[in-house]
Formats: structure tokens, sequence, C-alpha cells
């Protein structure tokens, strides 16, 4: 303990027995006048002795001495309370009841503790006042409203106050709630409700508007970013305190509003570290690991202590990259990076016999729709030729759990992505059927902010002046996160069976014409949107179910399980006539009767 520290925990206690001695003092003076006899005067004095002695005894023992406190906190005042009831209620039974001093004025012993109390907090909460750092006004200061003067909103004006770096001065709050119109947070008033945000910045000169409310809904953060940024303001998120560590708010915690946030896709977060013990100590491929879902997946991995990651991809410099994000270094000189196609089966067998891998994650795919209908040879090599190999060289190797990555394009397909991607899926199904370990796969929706995706296009044609190109007015898509995509990838590799294809519950689908407004509104920027017209086999609104799919619970209330038929790869090689009879007859295999009948 430093002798800064000793020297103010003393003082706190001196400070204490003297709050007991003036509370003493003035009842007597107000009470009695003063006016007491000698004997009374002994008794009084004794009691003033003992109250002080007690304190520091009962306060010791509660630790307000030993800095368990924050000197004039909510938390340090409760333990001020119990302390003074332990001490009065001490001194009333030993001059009270038990000696019965017939010359103590027994006003004293009911009336001092309760202005003692007073008296300790009083001087606590001046120390804090006294101590708590100033802020300086600065013309880098930005002055903002807190829409939500609830808890959150409460604990993030605390802060802004007491931090002298703070960027922020708030001049008021803005709530909804008609019950608070009348109150103010430490001199910061509720100035009125969302009708009045922009009347109200404008005569406050305010430039920044921070969402600080828990359980703010999409429509809310939608609504109220639309008011702010429409007025030409920045607008400043709070996270739900339950995502925020221990629940208190920190200025850190301020973020800018994610598409995450305006499409109201609140990350599901999925139980995986309880769940993930089949990847630590085991040895773990990852394909595609230079992609958007490869990579993360690879850190999120990474994580569990795998005895060996192995990253796979046929871009060095993808490989140079995720290589960087995991290790810090990117030398690219180690066997744990394989750059290799997954189209070449004796590349991929070389790289399978030096490193056996026990659990496989397949994401490497070609995915790009209209690419694919001009190419769907280069599909077909790779989505579904690819897959083959991997799956062939997985069995053969003794592979414990292989999780092949799929997409919501697969169910129903109808472009040569889906079909392909589909598949994927009953190859799998096949070897699931087939093969030694558990072979599986996982189907989701458009992932949010991955490369090449409609994020990453709608940026850069905003940054080009525009306009943005939307297909439809009317085209929906379902959407999730890179890592909460990453999440249930592991996820499905512990609760998925043989066989099956997992999906996650995706919520409502989004309009794709509604993002392209949001990504506008935000930007400040006057960008047109033009539309072009569904793509060749592009569907209006995508699946995530096949007709014939009945998806059930069993594990997860947020994850279907689904079984799909499962094809032969000795079947492959009447897929593989080119044009669109393949891609019918993969149809004709894909239905159940027929798949018995070619089986049988």
């Amino acid at each position: 303990m430093s002798g800064g520290t000793l020297a103010r925990r003393s003082l706190i206690g001196l400070w204490d027995c003297a709050a007991w001695c003036v509370a003493v003092a003035v009842i007597v003076g107000t009470r009695y006048e003063f006016y007491l006899n000698d004997a009374q005067w002994s008794t009084v004095f004794l009691y003033a002795g003992l109250a002080s002695i007690a304190q520091l005894v009962v306060g010791a023992l509660l630790k307000l001495y030993r800095g368990k406190y924050r000197v004039g906190s909510f938390e340090e005042s409760l333990g001020l309370l119990l302390s003074m009831v332990v001490v009065a209620l001490t001194l009333i039974v030993a001059f009270v009841f038990i000696r019965d001093l017939e010359d103590f004025p027994r006003g004293i012993a009911f009336l001092a503790p309760p202005f003692a109390l007073i008296f300790m907090a009083a001087g606590r909460w001046a120390y804090r006042a006294w101590s708590t750092p100033k802020r300086a006004s600065s013309e880098d200061t930005e002055n903002v409203l807190i829409y939500g003067a609830g808890d959150a909103g409460y604990q993030l004006l605390r802060l802004v106050e007491m931090d002298s770096s703070s960027p922020y001065r708030v001049v008021g709050f803005i709530d909804d709630d008609p019950a608070k119109r009348h109150l103010s947070l430490l001199n910061a008033p509720v100035l009125g409700g969302r009708d009045d945000i922009v009347r109200q910045a404008q005569e406050r000169d305010v430039t920044t508007v921070i969402l600080a409310i828990s359980a703010a809904s999409k429509t809310m953060i939608s609504e109220v970013a639309d008011i702010v940024e429409g007025a030409g303001m920045k607008f400043l998120l709070l996270p739900p305190l339950s995502q925020i560590l221990g629940g208190r708010v920190k200025l850190s915690d301020i973020k800018e509003v994610d598409i995450a946030d305006i499409l109201g896709r609140r990350q599901i977060r999925t139980d995986i570290g309880s769940i993930a013990d089949y990847l630590t100590d085991k040895r773990v491929l990852v394909t595609g690991a230079g992609g958007s879902i490869g990579s993360e997946l690879a850190r999120q991995v990474h994580k569990f202590g795998p005895a060996d990651l192995i990253l796979l991809d046929r871009d060095e410099s993808a490989l140079h990259g995720v290589q960087l994000s995991i290790y810090g270094k990117a030398l690219l000189d180690t066997p744990d990076m394989a750059l290799a196609s997954i189209r070449d089966k004796a590349a991929l067998r070389e790289i399978f016999e030096a490193h056996r891998p026990e659990v496989v994650f397949h994401a490497a795919a070609l995915k790009h729709l209209p690419m694919l209908e001009q190419y769907p040879e280069e599909a077909w090599k790779t989505n579904v030729v690819g897959t083959q190999n991997l799956l062939e060289l997985s069995a053969e190797f003794g592979v414990e759990r292989f999780v092949n990555i799929s997409t919501d394009k697969a169910a129903n397909p109808t472009s040569v992505l889906g079909k392909t991607k589909r598949l994927a899926e009953q190859l799998t199904a096949w070897y699931g059927q087939h093969a030694s370990g558990t072979y599986l796969s996982v189907r989701f929706g458009n992932v949010l902010g991955s490369r090449g995706s409609m994020l990453h296009t709608f940026r850069q044609q905003i940054e080009r002046g525009g306009p943005i190109t939307v297909t439809h007015p009317d085209v929906t898509r379902f959407f999730m996160t890179i890592p909460e995509a990453s999440e249930l990838v592991i996820q499905a590799g512990a609760i998925g069976s043989d066989g099956e294809v997992l999906v996650l519950d995706m919520g409502e689908p989004v309009k794709i014409l509604d993002v392209a407004r949001r990504l506008v509104t935000h930007s400040g920027e006057d960008i047109e949107i033009v539309f072009t017209g569904l793509r060749p086999n592009e569907k209006l609104h995508e699946d995530l179910f096949s007709e014939n799919e009945t998806g059930v619970r069993p594990q997860h209330p947020l994850i279907s399980h689904v079984a799909v038929p499962p094809i032969a790869p000795s079947q492959l090689d009447r897929l593989h006539d080119r044009g669109t009879q393949r891609h019918e007859e993969a149809d004709q295999l894909a239905a159940p009767d027929n798949l018995k009948e070619r089986q049988s």
C-alpha cells in the first residue's frame, strides 16, 4: 500500500470519528442547549469516544477503510449505513438497557447516529467532488445528445463528465417516455422525444447523437438513424449492456452503426466453448482458408488449441493475410500453409499424407452466381469435383469429422451455383452413410461483409458517386455475420449427424432495396439507385429448405437438421454432360424416388 493511499484511508477514519463527535455536539446544542451538569458531560464524552472507537472497529470489519469501496459510491453508502446501525444499536444497548445511566441524556443515543451518517457521507461526497477531474473546454469537443435516459444513458453521461479526455459534451437527453420529460440527470435535461431530435440539435449546435438503449429494436435503430443522418449529424450506437463486459459502459464501447444493426441481425451467439472439444489437440484442415468465411473459421478454430491447423488455399496472397491475422507473422515458410487447388487430387493427396487431418472444414468454392452461369464447367470442377476429391481422401485417411459449407441457393436450386452446391451436399450425405467418420453440411444465406458481397459492391459504388445497382425492387435475401457463420460451422461439427444439412434460423429475409437506401442515407450523399433486372436463373426470394425438406431442432433452438438424399460418386460421370441437360438430370437424381431406383 502506498503512503498516499494509507494517508487517505486514515483521513477517512478520522473524519468518521469527527462526524460522530460533531453529531453528538449538534444534538447536545439543539436539544439541551449545552445545559448539562458535570455527570452528564462525562457520559456524553464517554458516548462520543466509544462511538468513535466502535465506528473504526465496525468500519474495519466492513472494509470501509481497506479500499473495498470507491469513495462516495452507492455501495460505500450502504456500508456506511450498516456501520452506523451496528454502532448505534450497540451503544443504545450499552447506555440505555444494560447500565441504564441516569445521568446520560438518552436522546443522544437515538438522535446522534442519523446525523453522524449524514456527516460521514457528506465528507465523502465532498471529497469525490473535489477529486474528480474537471473537464476543460476544448474546441474539438462535440456537443452530443444521448438517446435514452435509462441506466445505459446515465452510465454513459457519467463517463463523459468524469473523463477529461472525452471528445463529447452531453447537452441533454432524448427519450420517448413521457414520464421522463422533466427528468434531469447530472444537470443534463431530457429535452423531448424522437420528433424533437432535429430541433433540439439545431438549437444546441449538436453534431452527434448516441443511441444508448439496451433493447433497441431493428425498427427503432433504423428510424432514429434516418432522422439523425438525414439531418447531417453523426449517429453512434452503444451496444446492449448484456454484450458489454461486466455490464459497465466504457467510452470505447461506442461505435458507428454497423450494417448488422441496420438490418436487425443482432448476432446469434452459440455456446461453442462447451462443445468444441473435438477441435482441441486435433489435426484440423480448413480449405478456402484465405476467404472471408475460411479465414474467420481458421481464427476461431485456432482459439481451441488444435494440435495442427493446416490452412489450404490456391491464393498465396490470401494465405499470407490469414497467417498474419492468426500468428502475427506471415513468412509463408511452414508446412501448415498449404498452397493447392482442391481440383488437383494429387496435390491434395500429398497434403493428406503429410498432415493426416482428423477434422476437415471445407470452405473452398466458387460462389458468384452470374459468373458461374457463364462458366458452368468451372463451377462443376470446383464445387462438385473438388468436393468429391476432398471427400474421397477424407474417407481414405480416416477423417473423423467433415463439415461441408453450403449455401441457401442449394435449396430448390435454379442456378449453376445452387445446383453444384446441392450436389456437394448430396455427395457429403453419401459419404456420411459409407465412411467411418461423421460427414455433414452447413447451409446459410448471404454473409455480411464477405469478400465480393453485396455490401462491398454497394460501398464501392457509393465511393465512386453512384449509381447503386439493385436487380429488382422486391428482391430479398437472408443475412448473417461472418463470425456467426463461422460459429455455426464449428457448432455443426459437434451436433450434426451423418448426412445432415444444418440450417440456421436466419430470421426474416431483408429487402436489398432497403439495404441500399440505408447505406445511401448513412453516406450523406445523393446517390441514385438503378434497377438492372434479375440475372439468369436468379431467384427473387431465396429458400432455406427445399420443397421436400422438413427441418427439426433436436439440440439447438436456432439450428434445424435436414436430411438430404445422397448421391453416389459413381453417378457423377452421368451428370457430367455439358449444358442444361446435366443440370436437369441432377434435379431428377436429387428426387428421392429416382435415387432409390438408381441405388437398387
